[in-house]
């Protein structure tokens, strides 16, 4: 392998809707050390369209066809949340490395089950967090580690996007909480994973877990269904450091104000901007000591940028980073966070902050 690319399957690489094409497939397609050979949806005619598109050799309407035919030495797992641990589990099976998609499962059984057959395997595995892999995210780690604003005595996390309460029969399957897939599994989980890699994690927490929006409707049908989802998630907790942290993540009809991130110090103020889902796109940094009048903006080393100029701009680049990260995962034959023991752990987290809002009583960690 080390002299030729890294051959990827996609499992979910529908050629025009969902996070495959929007992300991994223009991103691995931007890089030399990868080639996707296989790719595969459950319709044969969207698997050959994809294949078609994004150059791959083979096509599949089933993914154990391809896991049995391809000569693989990775898979992407990229389809909807409720399927991750059944495809998942599959691609273990066939004893190959695995990329899937955050959530990793649709609950902390899941992601535990296929974290401890990841571990017995021995094969790389990633979880799709990639705030690891963003630069100014890395960069801000960086100057916390440094002691730029000295010690960290509080955070405050804010972020607050549109929330469609009309949408189309094929995306309502989401308004069921048990399937894994909402505001506090993905947008809170992703934003206050990102903060606990730069700071450190929460030890304690209190929170309010809330669906304000019970109902939506089906633009198509024009049926109105009952929404479990939760659509708020605020709390309140300390940081293994002492630090004390704020955060609330929100999903509200219209105009948003997007995403701000706030680390204050004994020495200065650090603070990350971003007009949608900080992840997917680009962000600024402020940052301000005692010596100075106002916040300046931070730039951002050309050195946290990994991959080629070829890769597009936008969700593709930081998924781009993250398989930069794990293709030399591959090919040493070490794991990188974040992977499936990673994930269990922010699950396990996000249970945590259900049962403080469930309870009413402060969890401890």
């Amino acid at each position: 392998m080390e002299n030729r690319p890294i051959r990827v399957g996609v499992i979910g690489a529908n050629p025009t809707r969902g996070w495959a094409p929007a992300a991994h497939l223009p991103a691995l397609s931007a890089m030399p050390e990868f080639e996707v050979i296989a790719v595969c949806t459950t319709k044969e005619k969207s698997a050959q369209e994809s294949a078609k598109k994004y150059g791959a050799s083979m096509a599949f309407s089933d993914h154990r066809d391809m896991l049995r035919e391809a000569d693989l030495d990775a898979v992407a797992v990229s389809v909807k949340v409720p399927e991750h641990s059944r495809l998942t589990m599959d691609v273990l099976e066939a004893g190959k490395h695995v990329f899937t998609e955050w959530p990793l499962g649709a609950n902390l059984q899941e992601a535990e089950e296929l974290a401890s057959v990841a571990a017995e395997r021995g094969v790389a595995n990633m979880v799709g967090l990639q705030s690891h892999c963003h630069p100014t995210y890395l960069r801000l780690k960086e100057l916390i580690n440094e002691g730029f604003i000295g010690e960290v005595l509080s955070v405050n996390l804010k972020q607050h996007g549109s929330g469609l309460l009309s949408r189309t029969s094929d995306r309502t399957w989401q308004r069921d909480k048990a399937l894994g897939a909402n505001p506090l599994t993905i947008h809170f989980g992703h934003v206050i994973d990102a903060v606990c890699m730069c700071v450190g994690e929460i030890s304690e927490v209190e929170a309010l877990v809330t669906t304000q929006a019970d109902q939506w409707l089906e633009s198509d049908t024009q049926r109105t269904v009952d929404v479990t989802s939760p659509d708020n998630v605020m709390l309140v907790g300390t940081l293994d450091s002492g630090a004390v942290i704020s955060a609330h993540v929100s999903m509200v009809p219209e105009f948003g104000s997007g995403y701000r991130l706030e680390v204050y110090g004994r020495g200065g103020t650090l603070v990350l901007t971003a007009s949608e889902h900080p992840q997917l796109g680009a962000m600024k940094m402020f940052a301000g000591l005692q010596s100075d009048s106002d916040l300046r903006e931070v730039p951002i080393p050309d050195r946290l940028s990994w991959v080629p100029k070829t890769v597009p701009a936008g969700p593709p680049f930081n998924v781009a980073q993250m398989w930069w990260r794990f293709g030399r995962a591959i090919r040493i034959g070490q794991f990188v966070q974040p992977d499936f023991e990673y994930a269990v752990q922010r699950h396990r987290f996000l249970d945590a902050v259900q049962r403080a809002s469930d309870s009413g009583i402060r969890q401890t960690l």
